[in-house]
């Protein structure tokens, strides 16, 4: 029997970043069955209807029109049915407040998104292979919070 395929659900705004995210996973074995939304309503709207089944994981960018990715985590973590999915925050911004808050709020990871497709490459399939091989959904550790490249 072959393995489920991994679901993921990205939302961001930036068409380049979609793109880069898109050409990403295809480039991985066992490609994970990708959604993207380009709001953080259209998510909201994604995530709340019943008969849809729940990603494996959410790559979540923070600023994104009508509703932004803190407002998202916040509903997500607050809500009994989503609060369990791992919510990977990816942004262009490495303030270390935003990140504080980011953990407070539950989110599983941090990822800065880096502006070269090799590095956005190498840095979503660390990401998304160590997911899938802990398939856990426990908050790690604040010093392993934030995700970076590893060589």
């Amino acid at each position: 029997m072959k393995p489920e395929k991994l679901k993921i659900l990205l939302a961001d705004d930036d068409t380049d970043d979609c793109i880069f995210f898109q050409h990403a996973v295809n480039e991985m074995q066992n490609t994970p069955e990708l959604t993207i939304v380009n709001d953080g309503e259209q998510l909201m709207h994604i995530l709340n209807v019943e008969s849809t089944s729940l990603p494996d994981l959410l790559f979540l960018d923070l600023n994104m029109q009508r509703k932004n990715g803190f407002e998202c985590l916040l509903e997500i973590k607050q809500s009994s049915r989503l609060s369990n999915l791992p919510v990977i925050i990816f942004s262009t911004s490495l303030e270390q407040e935003v990140v504080n808050s980011l953990y407070n709020n539950g989110a599983q990871h941090f990822i800065r998104k880096p502006s070269e497709f090799l590095q956005f490459k190498k840095i979503l399939h660390q990401t998304i292979t160590k997911h899938t091989a802990l398939r856990n959904i426990l908050q790690p550790l604040r010093e392993n919070f934030i995700i970076n490249i590893t060589n």
